[in-house]
């Protein structure tokens, strides 16, 4: 039986152990915070040469908005694609979908322009913060197709004017949707790195061993193991959440839903961890094995890039990673409100989270000969 006087005799030795290796409490808690000034200051991504653009056309595929669309797919720098008036909101959609740029035509788009005298149309452009420069060529190629228009029917008047948006919300900036890629990141980081140096170097130096002939069961260790990395978890994110708002009025706050991943996820990577070096002949050799679990998914999970940027190919390499789930989560709770979706996340990694602990327990030699 698990004794939660051990457990809690435990944590405060596992926790100085940690607090006093310096790159430890860098990686986990200072790097995070260097990588959101420096994103944010910089306020940078990187865009292809078509941005994928879905539109929602109110107006019943009128003759007017058929030909707008027609010359705003001219321009070449937009790949349309076109959903139905059913999906309802547009903004709200992209959202739920992971898009990143979309347009709606309203109705009575051809009725407005052809009445005499023409009445002034608003069309609805929904870019994303955190795909800066694929956001300007969305809005540069409708400001295009909309001033041929405008050039066309009434010489020049101001007629057909868009009306910049951002994708589910109107208020949120880059740095809100960097704040929870930030989280997922120092979520991922610190159990990973840490846990793979532990479990290599402590096997070697045979500290393991040493535990088991103390009254410490292999379940205490783990769980106050796991609950360290839970607490680290809620002071990155209260040090993300406090410097984006400060230094750059981020409007991201933490919600109900977003803290269950801020414990199953940190759980999930200490087991990965975990299992990275105990199957790990060497430390030297964990640490090679960690990387190549890690370093994709820094990257490729939405840290900092959205995947709806991603090519084609490319995308369900990040639906594989664990993380993806951790931030596409977040994004879901933090700043769209999209319930069902976080719960689907939070199911995913929770599934992770158990099947790799489960592994690694099995895989996790306790006693070591």
């Amino acid at each position: 039986m698990m004794n939660l006087r051990r457990v809690a005799a435990y944590f405060p030795a596992f926790a100085k152990g940690y607090i006093r290796n310096p790159l430890g409490l860098f990686m986990s808690l200072i790097f995070p915070v260097i990588l959101i000034l420096i994103f944010g200051a910089v306020f940078s991504n990187t865009g292809g040469s078509q941005v994928p653009l879905t539109v929602e056309n109110l107006d019943h595929n009128s003759p007017a908005s058929v030909e707008f669309l027609a010359a705003l797919n001219h321009t070449g720098a937009v790949s349309i694609s076109m959903v139905s008036p059913d999906v309802g909101n547009l903004s709200t959609y992209l959202a739920h979908n992971d898009l990143s740029a979309g347009l709606v035509i309203p109705a009575g788009f051809a009725a407005d322009l052809n009445s005499s005298p023409p009445v002034p149309v608003h069309l609805l452009v929904f870019t994303n913060p955190s795909s800066g420069s694929e956001g300007g060529i969305v809005e540069g190629a409708v400001q295009g197709a909309a001033n041929a228009e405008n050039l066309r029917i009434a010489g020049g008047t101001e007629l057909v004017i868009p009306v910049n948006l951002n994708v589910g919300s109107q208020i949120y900036t880059y740095i809100d949707y960097l704040v929870p890629g930030l989280i997922g990141f120092s979520v991922l980081v610190s159990p990973m790195f840490s846990m793979v140096n532990v479990s290599s170097t402590w096997k070697r130096d045979k500290l393991f061993r040493q535990l088991s002939l103390t009254p410490l069961s292999r379940a205490e260790w783990l769980t106050a193991t796991f609950l360290w990395y839970v607490l680290l978890a809620f002071i990155s994110t209260a040090l993300l959440l406090g410097v984006g708002r400060l230094a750059f009025g981020a409007h991201v706050s933490l919600t109900l839903l977003s803290l269950p991943f801020l414990v199953v996820g940190p759980i999930l990577f200490v087991a990965l961890g975990l299992l990275a070096g105990s199957v790990s002949s060497t430390p030297e050799s964990a640490a090679v094995i960690g990387n190549i679990i890690t370093f994709p998914m820094m990257f490729l999970s939405g840290t900092f890039f959205p995947v709806s940027l991603f090519p084609s190919w490319l995308v369900p390499v990040a639906h594989a990673l664990p993380l993806f789930y951790v931030i596409d989560g977040l994004n879901a709770a933090m700043i769209f409100g999209n319930t069902s979706a976080a719960y689907v996340d939070l199911l995913v990694v929770l599934v992770l989270a158990i099947a790799f602990s489960v592994v690694a327990t099995r895989v996790f030699n306790w006693r070591e000969e």
